[in-house]
């Protein structure tokens, strides 16, 4: 288990830090990776396009690792995100990841879900619902 964690943080440094500090240690040569708002990429070299093409344009401020849950060949991951883009606003939200392994310890498939930070109770001020007026999160 320890090891898959130090994996999950070493793809979240990278991240964080930039720089590739070994995605082939990291992924499967046919892993999938699937975001949270939809996108979908097959394979380590699609993975690696995306990493550096989506770093050109955006800055990870945080990626903070919550806690970890195990269980066979899986990894559920608990985590909190923030993000600086070029050309859009900031993003921030919680969020979790699936991973399923390979035999040899790479991530296989991986699947993020996003959170909105922005919670409430819509039940506060009585029986009736009151929903906040806001455009719905993409994830």
């Amino acid at each position: 288990m320890e090891q898959r964690e130090q994996t999950v943080r070493l793809w979240f440094d990278m991240w964080l830090q930039k720089k590739d500090l070994d995605m082939d240690a990291i992924f499967t040569h046919d892993a999938v990776y699937i975001e949270s708002w939809g996108p979908e990429y097959h394979g380590i070299e699609k993975i690696r396009h995306w990493f550096w093409e989506w770093n050109d344009r955006a800055t990870v401020l945080a990626w903070e690792i919550r806690q970890f849950f195990h269980k066979g060949d899986q990894t559920v991951v608990e985590w909190y995100f923030k993000n600086a883009q070029d050309d859009a606003p900031s993003e921030e939200f919680d969020g979790m990841t699936l991973i399923r392994w390979s035999s040899d310890g790479k991530i296989a498939f991986l699947k993020e879900f996003g959170c909105n930070l922005n919670r409430y109770d819509p039940y506060q001020d009585g029986p009736k619902p009151r929903f906040q007026e806001e455009k719905a999160a993409w994830f």
